[in-house]
C-alpha cells in the first residue's frame, strides 16, 4: 500500500451564503478545477430559469414529486427558500460518500442543520460573507433574474441568514472569487487529510513499522 492508496472516509462539502453572495459560483468552479469533486444536483419545485438545464443545475420537479420524497425519506435535507421547496437526493450522495469520493453541494443554513444530523461525521461546511451588504445588493440586481420585488426580500432576508455564521467550520469573505476559490480548495485539501478521515491510516503506518 502506498501512500496515494490510503483509504479515506469522502466528504460532503456544503458551502452556504446569503444569495447573491457567491456560494453556487464558486461551487461550480471548484468541481470545474477539481477532477476528483462532483456537485450534489438538488431537487427544487422553483421555475427553471434561462440558461438553466435540468439535471445540471438542478432537479425541477413538482410539488406532489417533491411531498413523495421527503415521505419516502429520499432526502437528506429540504427546506422551503421564497415560496420554493429545496432537496438534496440521499442516494447519490450516499453512494459517492460510501467510495471515499467527495461531493459539493450549495444549500442554505436550514437544510446543513439537517445535515449535521444525517452526516455529520462527513460534513465540512463554509459560510460566504459578502464584503458590505452594498456589494451584496448589488450583485442580486446585475444577475437580472429578480423582479425588483423579489430583490427587496432577499435583502430582507439576508440580515437573518447572516446570523447563522456561528454554525460553520470555515467562515470567507467573498470579495475576490479567484480567492474565495483558493481558500475553499486550501479548506477542501486539509480536509482530506485529516487524521480522522483516513481509515486506511493505522494499517500503513504498521506496515511501515513493519518494514513494508
Amino acid at each position: 500500500m502506498t501512500a496515494a492508496e490510503i483509504a479515506r472516509r469522502g466528504i460532503l462539502l456544503v458551502l452556504s451564503s446569503p444569495s447573491g453572495a457567491g456560494k453556487t459560483t464558486i461551487t461550480r468552479e471548484l468541481v470545474a478545477r477539481d477532477p476528483n469533486l462532483r456537485i450534489s444536483v438538488s431537487v427544487t419545485t422553483r421555475p427553471k430559469r434561462a440558461g438553466e438545464i435540468d439535471g445540471q443545475h438542478y432537479h425541477f420537479i413538482k410539488r406532489e414529486r417533491f411531498d413523495r420524497m421527503v415521505a419516502d425519506g429520499e432526502l437528506l435535507e429540504h427546506a422551503t427558500v421564497f415560496g420554493n421547496c429545496y432537496g438534496t437526493p440521499r442516494r447519490p450522495v450516499e453512494s459517492v460518500l460510501g467510495a471515499g469520493g467527495d461531493i459539493v453541494s450549495d444549500i442554505d443554513w436550514q437544510g446543513t442543520q439537517q445535515l449535521k444530523s444525517s452526516v455529520r461525521g462527513d460534513l465540512v461546511s463554509v459560510f460566504v460573507l459578502p464584503p458590505s451588504m452594498a456589494a451584496l445588493e448589488q450583485r442580486l440586481r446585475s444577475r437580472a433574474q429578480d423582479s425588483e420585488e423579489v430583490v427587496r426580500t432577499r435583502m430582507a432576508k439576508s440580515t437573518d441568514e447572516l446570523s447563522h455564521w456561528p454554525e460553520y467550520d470555515y467562515i470567507i469573505v467573498n470579495r475576490d472569487l479567484e480567492d474565495s476559490v483558493r481558500r475553499v480548495q486550501a479548506v477542501l485539501a486539509a480536509e482530506r487529510v485529516r487524521n480522522d478521515r483516513q481509515i486506511g491510516l493505522a494499517d500503513f503506518v504498521n506496515r511501515l513499522r513493519g518494514g513494508g
